[in-house]
């Protein structure tokens, strides 16, 4: 699944269906009508929804209707915002209007970092792997120290610097996909 992040402060305009747009600058989105893609706002995971339109045009072309949809007031309150997100806003740079219709609202907000275990946090999947399966030596030991420290970060930090987070959560992925064969663990998602 495909994901869009927004800022925080985004999170109950698009919840509230006030903002079901948004203006990306640069590189065209790898994005078409009907894909579903993952909503993120400051952090966390808050639903689903699904590519109505994917529009590119100059800035300059940009309008009153782009910036409604977008959960602003005015084209000229859309440049602010933009100009707020990006070093060069300028009239001739490329903006992609992405127009979205949000089809699922999560009950509880799912850190974006533990999407990747569909919903299931990472502490449910290291004490059930270390439970029930037959892990590899360092997996167990990554897992092992996870659930010690309590966070992913701690560990890092253990293992050498946060630049170590990878190692656990690489890990975390082999044991849930594992859980998931197994019959042990199913998405909440």
């Amino acid at each position: 699944m495909r994901h869009l992040e927004f800022d925080g402060r985004y999170r109950e305009a698009i919840l509230a269906g006030k903002k079901r747009a948004t203006v990306r600058l640069g590189r065209k989105p790898n994005l078409k009508p009907g894909d579903t893609v993952l909503i993120h706002s400051g952090g966390y995971a808050i639903g689903r929804a699904v590519i109505e339109r994917v529009e590119s045009k100059k800035v300059r072309e940009l309008s009153d209707e782009d910036a409604f949809l977008d959960g602003f007031q005015s084209r000229d309150e859309l440049i602010r915002a933009l100009r707020e997100h990006y070093k060069r806003v300028e009239d001739d740079s490329t903006a992609h209007v992405i127009v979205f219709r949000l089809v699922d609202k999560f009950q509880r907000p799912i850190t974006s970092s533990d999407y990747a275990y569909e919903g299931n946090l990472p502490a449910e999947i290291a004490e059930k792997a270390l439970k029930h399966l037959e892990l590899p030596e360092e997996d167990r030991e990554l897992l092992e120290l996870f659930m010690r420290t309590g966070s992913l970060r701690k560990a890092a930090y253990r293992l050498g610097g946060l630049n170590k987070r990878y190692l656990i959560r690489e890990a975390l992925r082999r044991a849930y996909e594992e859980l998931k064969k197994r019959g042990l663990m199913e998405p909440k998602l």
